[in-house]
C-alpha cells in the first residue's frame, strides 16, 4: 500500500499542479466554502472557545453557537431542537442510532438494505450481530431501489429495527422511505425505523414527520461543512443508550466537549445550503445532466449506475467505464486537476468492488471501473465542458494501453 501511494504521489508531482482544478469528490471529503471557514475562525480564539458547561463568557458563547446550530438543523427537517444530538461524524451518528436503540429494545431481528453505507452495515452485522441480533439484508433492483413490500415481508414480530438510506451515497437512488416505514409498521407497530439521510440533506426536502421514521442521521460534510460533525435525530419516546461514556456537556446521548468551531461552520453551511435549495438543486441537476450526456453520448462501453430522473439525487453521477480500471482513471484525471472517486469512497484504497455495485447486479469489472462525480453550486458549465473533454481523452488513452480488452478481466 505504501509503495503504491508513493508511486502515485510521484506521478502527480511529476505533472505539477494543474492550472484548473475541478473537485467532484464530495462523497469522500468536502471542499469547504470560504464563508464557512470565516464563520469558524472566531470560535478558535476570539469567542465561544470555552467549555459550554462553564459559566463564563466564552462558555456562554459556546452554548449559544451549539444551541443556535441545533435549532438550524432542526428547522431543515421539521424537528424539535431538543431531539438533535451532535456526534463527531455521520459514522458515529449511525453507530449511535443502531447500537444505541437496539441495546434498549432487546435482541431480535434487524432489517437493512443491501446498499446501506458501511457505517450502517458494520454496526448492524459486526457489533449487533456478534451480540445475538439477526441481521437480514433486503435486496434492491438494478437501480438500487428497495421494494417496500419485499422489505416488509422480511419484517416480523421479532424485528426491532429497520434501516434504509434516504439517498444512496454512491449511485444517488432516492428510496421510498415513507412507504417502507408504513409497510414495516403495518407488520410490527413496535419496530423502529431509521434512515441515513446524509446524502439527501440539502438536496431534497426532508421532513421527519412525513417520512414516519424514528431515527434519522445527517452529516455536516455532505453540505460542505468541515469534517467533524454528525447529527442524530431521535423521536420522542424512543429509548436510547449511550455507546460512549464520559462527562456530559449540553447533550445526554454523546458525552464530551462540543466542537464549537466545527459546529459554527455547520451553521453557516446550513445557511448556504438551504437559502434556495430548490433552485440550487435544479441548477446542479442541469449541470449533472450535461456531464452525463456528454460522457454517455460520446463514449462506447459505459454504464450509468443508478436511476435517471426524479428518483436520483440532483448532485450525483456514477458511471462505469468498461475496459478501464477506476483507480487508473482517477489518477489520470487527477493529473488534469479533475478529482473524482472510484467505487465506494470509504473503500477507495482497498481494491475490492463496491458492495453497492454488486448489489445492483454489476459484474466485478463493471464495479471496478465505476467513477463517482458529485456536483455542487460552485461548479460551472466551463467545469463540466473541461471534465467531459478530459474524461473522453483519458478513457481513450487508458483503453489503448490497457490489457483488459485482451480478456484478462472478462
Amino acid at each position: 500500500m505504501t509503495t503504491r501511494i508513493s508511486t502515485v504521489k510521484a506521478l502527480l508531482e511529476a505533472h505539477g499542479r494543474p492550472e484548473r482544478e475541478v473537485y467532484y469528490d464530495l462523497e469522500n471529503s468536502p471542499r469547504v466554502p470560504e464563508e464557512v471557514v470565516k464563520a469558524m475562525l472566531p470560535y478558535f480564539n476570539v469567542k465561544g472557545y470555552g467549555h459550554p458547561s462553564i459559566t463564563h463568557r466564552p462558555g456562554w458563547e459556546a452554548v449559544e453557537i451549539v444551541e443556535s446550530t441545533r435549532e438550524a438543523v432542526a428547522g431543515t427537517i421539521n424537528a424539535e431542537p431538543e431531539n438533535i444530538t451532535f456526534t463527531p461524524s455521520g459514522t458515529a451518528a449511525n453507530n449511535l442510532a443502531l447500537v444505541g436503540s437496539c441495546m434498549e429494545t432487546g435482541k431480535g431481528k434487524i432489517v437493512i438494505s443491501a446498499v446501506e453505507h458501511e457505517s450502517v452495515i458494520f454496526p448492524a452485522i459486526r457489533t449487533l450481530g456478534s451480540l445475538g441480533y439477526r441481521v437480514v439484508q433486503a435486496p434492491v433492483d438494478e437501480d438500487g431501489l428497495v421494494d417496500p413490500e419485499i422489505l416488509a415481508s422480511l419484517v416480523d414480530k421479532s424485528t426491532v429495527l429497520v434501516s434504509v438510506q434516504l439517498v444512496n451515497h454512491e449511485i444517488g437512488t432516492i428510496q421510498k422511505v415513507r412507504e417502507i416505514a408504513e409497510y414495516a409498521k403495518d407488520v410490527n407497530s413496535r419496530v423502529l425505523v431509521h434512515t441515513d439521510a446524509a446524502d439527501g440533506w440539502g438536496w431534497i426536502p426532508i421532513d421527519v414527520e412525513r417520512l414516519g421514521v424514528d431515527l434519522l442521521t445527517l452529516s455536516g460534510r455532505k453540505i460542505q461543512a468541515p469534517r467533524g460533525v454528525g447529527i442524530l435525530w431521535v423521536r420522542d419516546g424512543v429509548k436510547m443508550r449511550r455507546i460512549v461514556e464520559g462527562p456530559l456537556s449540553t447533550q445526554s446521548l454523546w458525552p464530551g466537549v462540543e466542537n464549537t468551531p466545527i459546529i459554527a461552520g455547520l451553521r453557516e453551511a446550513i445557511k448556504l445550503a438551504f437559502e434556495d435549495m430548490e433552485g440550487r438543486a435544479g441548477r446542479v441537476a442541469g449541470l449533472r445532466d450535461r456531464l452525463m450526456e456528454g460522457i454517455l453520448g460520446q463514449l462506447d462501453d459505459v454504464i450509468l449506475n443508478g436511476p435517471r430522473g426524479a428518483m436520483r439525487s440532483p448532485d450525483n453521477l456514477n458511471i462505469s467505464f468498461l475496459h478501464v480500471e477506476g483507480e487508473a482513471l482517477t489518477i489520470e484525471l487527477s493529473t488534469k486537476g479533475i478529482y473524482v472517486s472510484s467505487g465506494s469512497a470509504c473503500t477507495s484504497r482497498v481494491l475490492e468492488p463496491s458492495h453497492v455495485m454488486l448489489a445492483i447486479g454489476r459484474k466485478y469489472e463493471e464495479a471496478h471501473g465505476s467513477i463517482l462525480f458529485k456536483l455542487t453550486k460552485y461548479h460551472t458549465m466551463e467545469d463540466v465542458k473541461y471534465t467531459i473533454e478530459n474524461v473522453l481523452s483519458a478513457v481513450e488513452r487508458l483503453r489503448k494501453i490497457s490489457a483488459i480488452r485482451g480478456g484478462l478481466v472478462e
